[in-house]
């Protein structure tokens, strides 16, 4: 009656992740032929390459809650499913109004269409818990490295496939060929994605109590304790908490709206045409997310803190240099800067959840993953602003914005060992006091 093992636990979270994961590049690789159709305003164009990362990162926090209850199959293939009536709309949509009838006036539709397609990307704090119960704490590390880093690879390699499909297809049969890969890709994790032993036993009738001591068992050491609306209310109490969302607010919100503004930005800065733009976003996405499962293992050795320290000097130094850049290869060097400081970003920043919020792990996790993804849907718009308030040279001067987050973000791990170096001198102070 008990199905499966971790490794097909893993295999089937991260086939569901990255296919719900590939809506970040919804829209930025065709966003010049929504622009062109339906006569945008770079700020027009922020929000719509923004919109799927507003569902997909508020989404993450109640239905990182549910896999407690659930065990994850549940709410991912909800996820998914809203997610395929998104594109299906959307398909519908380019197929008969594309270009002549693609109006201003469809524009609210869009970007409804946009963040119903983008509930995919809310899977990653689903397959986080899914894939935490299926492994012991001693593989637990290299587990979500794969995971993270293999799902995150989707949003690159979808930057690099659109454009080629559009130069071939065109754009309705582009979104119609990701559809019934949408399609495909839940129906497959419907067959293969799989509950920890717990929670298949519970499905099963089992009280909790029995399902724990069976699964326990068969090898599983982690069980739901308490719910985690406690330990949610319990973290947002912690100012720690929240200085770890920012940090993630600027690391993987800066991967998310990156990912989907580089190809504006290398098409209309740079007048790149074709593939190009698609290539360069690819690269910068895939690299980042590679880099991510390296930076685990660096968090590991040189600390949390440190490790983030050196990678938000990396974030600050490849940003700066975006800002000022007007010579193509430069920015692609510093776009490569930039994929390695907010890979390891992101990486080195989970690390520290434990060691700053040990009493609510789970409550912190939801909160960093949840608003910290925000910044996919925050900066896009505020890149166009820029750009409209500029004129073409706002293209450059937008990274700005993350040069100053990346240095806001340094003096934040500065507060964060301060604080620590402070609790260790009181925890040493303690037993003499005490005597």
């Amino acid at each position: 009656m008990i199905k499966g093992n971790p490794k097909q636990g893993l295999v089937g979270a991260t086939l569901g992740f990255f296919i719900g994961f590939a809506a970040v590049s919804l829209f930025g690789p065709t966003a010049q032929k929504f622009k062109e159709a339906m006569g945008l305003t770079p700020v027009m164009v922020g929000f719509l390459v923004a919109m799927p990362s507003l569902s997909g990162s508020l989404l993450r926090i109640p239905f990182a809650a549910w896999v407690d209850s659930s065990g994850g199959r549940k709410p991912f293939l909800t996820l998914l499913s809203i997610s395929i009536l998104g594109m299906l709309g959307l398909t519908a949509l380019i197929f008969t109004r594309y270009p002549d009838g693609l109006t201003r006036g469809l524009y609210p539709l869009l970007l409804l269409l946009g963040v119903l397609s983008g509930c995919g990307i809310a899977t990653f704090s689903v397959g986080i818990g899914q894939v935490s119960y299926w492994f012991p704490r001693s593989r637990q590390g290299s587990a979500l490295g794969a995971y993270g880093g293999i799902g995150n690879i989707a949003p690159g390699l979808f930057s690099l496939l659109i454009p080629l499909a559009l130069t071939r297809l065109g754009l309705a049969s582009s979104y119609l060929i990701w559809l019934l890969f949408l399609i495909g890709g839940t129906l497959l994790y419907y067959f293969i994605g799989l509950n920890a032993w717990y929670f298949q036993l519970r499905e099963q009738g089992k009280d909790p109590e029995e399902a724990k001591r069976l699964a326990a068992q068969l090898g599983q050491e982690i069980f739901p304790s308490g719910r985690l609306q406690d330990s949610l209310l319990l973290s947002a109490r912690i100012w720690k908490t929240w200085v770890l969302v920012a940090l993630y607010f600027t690391t993987f919100g800066g991967f998310l709206a990156l990912t989907s503004w580089f190809p504006t930005y290398w098409k209309s800065y740079f007048a790149q045409e074709a593939v190009a733009p698609g290539f360069l976003t690819a690269l910068f996405s895939i690299l980042a997310s590679l880099v991510r499962v390296a930076g685990g293992k660096i968090a590991d050795r040189l600390g949390g803190e440190r490790t983030t320290a050196y990678a938000l000097a990396i974030l600050l130094i490849g940003a700066l240099v975006m800002s000022f850049s007007h010579t193509f290869y430069l920015s692609v060097l510093a776009a490569v800067t930039m994929a390695v400081g907010i890979g390891v970003g992101n990486a080195a920043i989970f690390k520290l959840v434990p060691q700053e919020v040990p009493q609510a792990v789970g409550g912190a996790s939801g909160w960093i993953g949840g608003l910290g993804a925000f910044g996919g849907f925050v900066f896009p718009p505020i890149l166009g602003a820029i750009v409209r308030a500029m004129g073409a040279s706002g293209y450059a001067a937008g990274f700005g914005l993350f040069a100053v987050l990346a240095a806001l973000s340094l003096g934040l791990v500065q507060l964060l060992k301060r604080a620590r170096a402070a609790e260790t001198v009181l925890a040493k102070a303690a037993p003499e006091g005490g005597s």
